[in-house]
């Protein structure tokens, strides 16, 4: 068996891969090392990419790649079993060994290092480490001048000791141990106070952390700050009431002329599918990109976390995005 590439309904392509190894990485948290069943190279990826891992019963989730992007032999995700959570984690604990194949997709990635950056500030928060970690090995391999902040509550709820001691050696990497108390831990403000020329800060993590350095950093020059959330955040009241006000809508198919009802609580995606027109969904929330689709008119309350001011001129995420104008044409 090999990577051969498999299409999907809505022209996605997905790898079917070995589990060659599952290493127990921090409490709660193991790392799978996916590769080729026959050793061939795997789809090139960039730091900060992520797969979709598809598990039995039809769930499927996104996990960032850890591992160096020159290794083109493997990809290594780090998941932490969340007993709160949708049961994504947990049924990736419970079903995935070693020897077993899962099926996942290519990787995407909307949280890429830019070019042109003079210093690097790394922040991850728990397991928002994961997509930091390839950044790191990325940087460290160009050459880039960076350092690198692992908030977690204590020792053992940090995941890669062994991989990050090389880097904490040479002083780029600094572990922050707050023991469950947020205010014993990195002090955000006074890391981001004062951006230099050329300075760029990546940062990810659970939604409190996320919070405080977006805060920290709101000072901070245009197109200098890049995140990644791995869970939606919250919508204020006002938020949510301002979004669940907006009306039915239609969306029209370019190539076609065919117009489909958005009822007031439906989304784009599930309208779509239900007039049987194909489109791939993966999140359901705005974070992965799955659903990314080019609109050709109309207005758009963009609800994402991952487009960008530009794209959004251009592109919609269909299963959180809505119109803010009677009709929206849609590229397909």
């Amino acid at each position: 068996m090999s990577t051969q590439p498999i299409s999907t309904q809505a022209g996605h392509e997905t790898l079917d891969l070995l589990v060659r190894q599952v290493r127990f990485e921090g409490r709660g948290i193991n790392s799978y090392e996916l590769v080729d069943p026959d050793g061939a190279a795997l789809p090139a990826f960039t730091a900060g990419a992520h797969i979709d891992i598809h598990l039995a019963g039809g769930v499927v989730r996104q996990y960032s790649i850890s591992n160096a992007p020159r290794e083109r032999h493997r990809y290594v995700i780090a998941v932490l079993r969340d007993e709160r959570g949708r049961g994504g984690s947990k049924a990736l604990h419970e079903q995935l060994r070693v020897q077993d194949v899962v099926r996942v997709s290519r990787p995407r990635n909307n949280f890429g290092l830019v070019d042109g950056a003079r210093r690097v500030l790394l922040i991850a928060g728990g397991i928002g480490v994961t997509p930091l970690k390839a950044m790191a090995h990325e940087l460290d391999d160009a050459g880039i001048d960076y350092e690198m902040h692992y908030c977690a509550r204590d020792a053992s709820c940090a995941a890669f000791a062994n991989e990050f001691e090389s880097m904490l050696a040479s002083g780029r990497l600094h572990f922050h141990f707050d023991g469950g108390d947020p205010a014993a831990g990195l002090d955000l403000r006074g890391l981001l106070n004062e951006p230099r020329a050329g300075d760029h800060v990546y940062y990810c993590g659970p939604g409190g952390f996320m919070k405080a350095c977006a805060d920290a950093a709101q000072h901070w020059p245009s197109g200098t700050v890049h995140f990644e959330h791995f869970k939606a955040p919250e919508r204020s009241p006002g938020e949510q009431a301002a979004n669940d006000a907006l009306d039915s809508f239609t969306v029209r198919i370019a190539s076609t002329g065919q117009e489909i009802e958005v009822a007031q609580e439906q989304s784009i995606a599930d309208a779509l599918a239900q007039a049987g027109v194909e489109m791939e969904t993966s999140c359901c929330a705005g974070l992965c990109g799955t659903c990314k689709v080019r609109y050709l008119e109309g207005e758009v309350e963009h609800n994402d976390y991952i487009l960008n001011d530009e794209e959004k001129t251009e592109y919609l995420t269909a299963c959180v995005s809505r119109a803010a104008s009677k009709v929206l044409v849609l590229d397909l």
